[in-house]
């Protein structure tokens, strides 16, 4: 495909309109999120796990990146069966990552930066080692105790059979069966629902005292001080009445991309979107307007189409949603500028920004992602040692030009830690050093999320590569990661770190997060080129394999890769004055 060279900028004209501005001066509406998982960031006792006061230690690093807030996924006390996600006490530090005390210092050291500070909230399940789930195991059937999890008679003449056909979304059943006992039932020991591990049961949420008992968990962070929560499996909790069979899965791949914006990322069934969860975040946002500042809900929900996403920020409820169909999005330009109009237009309808995200602690890195073979129903969960390997340099190549695109968006947007460093997923993690129970439950099927949870390097070359006073790293570090180390990129002009810390700066001060998107006109039906405005400044992505000519008056802002001879290279991302 031969390309012309438009004449000058003003042929880069951007008629249609795709939302409104932001309504409303919330911080949340358009700020740029920085996920910390607390046990791979930094560790600041040389155990080999990261803990809070290595977060503070860091915060500096996030104040030089630019970004606005801070979200931390689970620090509270537990067994630590799914990293944290196993709660066994909801107002209480693990010792593996502090004390209160420490907590309270790292959101004031937070605070003092300018940096919000959110948490993660688990109220789908608790761990097994819950006090209240020790309390139902000691209950008898029927009692107050048990009616405040998922407990069900099994089927069948003896009860051997689970309640229903319900599969576990980290593989095997989704029910596991109590030892026998004296008070047992006519049809035996009864059954406890985890749509996770066992070590995960789920919690029932028609029980009034299961939702009182967590709106005193909001008041209790609230009262700390922070900012908001981001709310795991927003989506669950509320299960379809008669918990009826269903024969579909839940897992998470890319798939094509509809009309209406669905990637099939969407987790469906009789367990997921029920219309009961709108009441729980109804309530909730009664109990954050209690207190000032514009305190935040998050929701971690896989709900496709994005319509139905939409109704978890409508005014009275959340306010954020994560758009997996985004992140789940191929390389593909007709396929992005789908999903992102329709993103923007479906949230905008309901008043509430859109809120990107590229990479977390439940998926491949994209620095990995978009390097791999382009092949179907590219798995999301991990990638094993005997799987197709992404191509390094690609994968960088596209993440880099994926997130100028993704920070130049109106909305808000996420940052996994260590993608401002460019770091790959770990591919060859051997099984022994394996900690995911996905791994487990599939018997290795399923090569987890671990490659992506890997400790972070900070200083290239030393041990643990600066992730701590010891050297110890609870996962292996690739070799890459020596290279990657973030004081190998502090200041180095083309590094991945100063490459968002430019972006992130001019998108501050563009004001790029409140504005409206149109398309460029001339491109915007381009099967190789994304192409928009946005307050002021042309975003252009080149998805394909031409080179694409850039307008000789044209001011670059930003670019993701170089610039070859006054052209855009293939998976290149350039901003340009508009």
């Amino acid at each position: 495909m031969t390309r012309t060279a438009p004449p000058s900028t003003d042929d880069l004209t951007a008629t249609d309109t795709v939302n409104s501005p932001a309504r409303g001066g919330e911080w949340w509406r358009d700020a740029v999120i920085y996920q910390v998982y607390p046990r791979s960031f930094a560790d600041g006792d040389g155990d080999g796990i990261g803990d809070l006061p290595g977060v503070t230690a860091r915060l500096d690093h996030l104040e030089q990146l630019g970004v606005d807030a801070v979200w931390l996924s689970p620090f509270y006390r537990s067994p630590q069966k799914d990293a944290g996600y196993d709660v066994a006490d909801y107002r209480d530090i693990d010792p593996l990552f502090g004390t209160l005390a420490d907590f309270d210092e790292m959101l004031a050291a937070a605070h003092e930066r300018g940096l919000k500070v959110i948490v993660d909230l688990v109220p789908n399940h608790s761990s097994d080692q819950h006090v209240w789930f020790q309390e139902a195991l000691a209950a008898a059937p029927g009692s107050a105790a048990r009616a405040r999890y998922v407990f069900r008679d099994g089927r069948g003449p003896a009860g051997d059979e689970p309640p229903n056909n319900w599969q576990s979304i980290f593989g095997g059943p989704a029910w596991t069966r109590l030892a026998p006992r004296e008070d047992d039932g006519p049809l035996g020991p009864q059954w406890y629902l985890h749509l996770f591990d066992s070590s995960q049961p789920d919690l029932d949420w028609d029980n009034p005292e299961v939702r009182a008992e967590f709106e005193d968990v909001l008041r209790f962070w609230l009262d700390r001080g922070v900012d908001g929560f981001r709310v795991d499996v927003a989506h669950g909790m509320v299960k379809a009445p008669g918990l009826p069979d269903w024969d579909g899965t839940t897992s998470m791949v890319e798939g094509t991309v509809a009309e209406d914006g669905s990637t099939g990322a969407g987790n469906s069934g009789p367990m997921f979107d029920q219309e009961g969860v709108h009441d729980i975040y109804r309530a909730w946002h009664r109990v954050l307007a209690e207190y000032d500042g514009d305190r935040a809900l998050v929701a971690e929900a896989w709900v496709e189409p994005l319509s139905r996403l939409a109704r978890y920020v409508r005014p009275d409820e959340m306010h954020q949603a994560f758009n997996f169909s985004f992140l789940t999005t191929p390389w593909d330009a007709a396929t992005l500028r789908t999903v992102v109009d329709v993103s923007l237009r479906t949230m905008d309808a309901v008043g509430a920004p859109t809120t990107w995200v590229l990479s977390n602690h439940d998926v491949v890195r994209h620095a990995s992602r978009f390097g791999l073979p382009e092949i179907g129903g590219r798995q999301l969960n991990g990638i094993g040692a005997d799987d197709p390997q992404p191509d390094a340099a690609l994968g960088l190549r596209r993440a880099r030009a994926a997130t100028l695109l993704m920070l130049g968006l109106p909305g808000s947007a996420y940052v996994y830690q260590g993608e401002e460093l460019g770091l790959p997923d770990h591919t060859a993690l051997p099984a022994e050093v394996r900690q995911d129970p996905s791994f487990f439950r599939t018997d290795g099927a399923e090569p987890g999320r671990d490659g992506c949870r890997v400790p972070l390097p900070w200083v290239g070359g030393a041990p643990g590569n600066g992730f701590g006073p010891t050297g110890k790293t609870w996962l292996p570090q690739p070799e890459a990661y020596a290279e990657l180390a973030a004081d190998r990129q502090y200041g180095v002009e083309g590094s991945t770190f100063e490459l968002y810390r430019t972006a992130l700066g001019l998108r501050r001060a563009e004001k790029i997060g409140t504005s409206t998107l149109a398309w460029v006109d001339s491109l915007a039906s381009d099967p190789d080129v994304v192409a928009f405005q946005v307050a002021g400044v042309v975003v252009l992505a080149n998805l394909g394999g031409t080179p694409v000519p850039l307008p000789a008056d044209a001011q670059v802002l930003v670019a993701s890769g170089d610039l070859v001879d006054g052209a855009l290279p293939a998976d290149t991302t350039v901003w340009l004055r508009a």
